[in-house]
């Protein structure tokens, strides 16, 4: 066994033992490529070809597998915390203006600071919007076709 094929060797199990820990899908495409550079090893092929074999077939695997796995794999993932808010709508509290720098939106009992999607839209007071992301402590919004709702507005303090 030449020095090629230990090293495949090592590239393989390294790469399983991280997926064993990581349970990521983080390093299984590279377990596939080294798989493949280790056989052309092994049947005398040329360190260029092994290398070229492990690039294209683990950026093959990653690209082509990687989507479904995730979707089969994450499936039964519960959201938790503020990431359960995408998606969800919102009542405008306070105007939300990108060019003025502010915005106000209630979604589940919760008040967020918001931001509009769209730069030129301004979200009036009463407002139903949807919660497409969140941006550090601010919710990305959009506008629904929804009528705006009477809004109170209490300053209990």
């Amino acid at each position: 066994m030449d020095y090629q094929m230990i090293a495949w060797i090592v590239i393989l199990i390294l790469a399983v033992v991280v997926e064993i820990i990581t349970l990521g899908l983080s390093s299984i495409w590279f377990a596939g490529g080294a798989l493949v550079a280790l056989i052309t090893a092994a049947l005398g092929g040329p360190l260029w070809l092994q290398i070229v074999l492990f690039v294209a077939i683990s950026v093959l695997l990653l690209l082509f597998t990687r989507p479904i796995a995730v979707k089969y794999f994450n499936k039964d993932r519960v959201r938790t915390n503020a990431e359960s808010i995408v998606g969800r709508q919102g009542i405008v509290l306070a105007e939300v203006n990108n060019l003025k720098g502010v915005g106000q939106v209630s979604v589940g009992g919760q008040e967020w600071s918001a931001r509009s999607v769209n730069d030129d839209q301004v979200l009036e007071e009463g407002s139903v919007v949807e919660i497409v992301a969140i941006s550090g402590v601010k919710l990305i919004c959009k506008a629904t076709a929804k009528a705006p709702v009477q809004v109170e507005v209490s300053n209990n303090q």
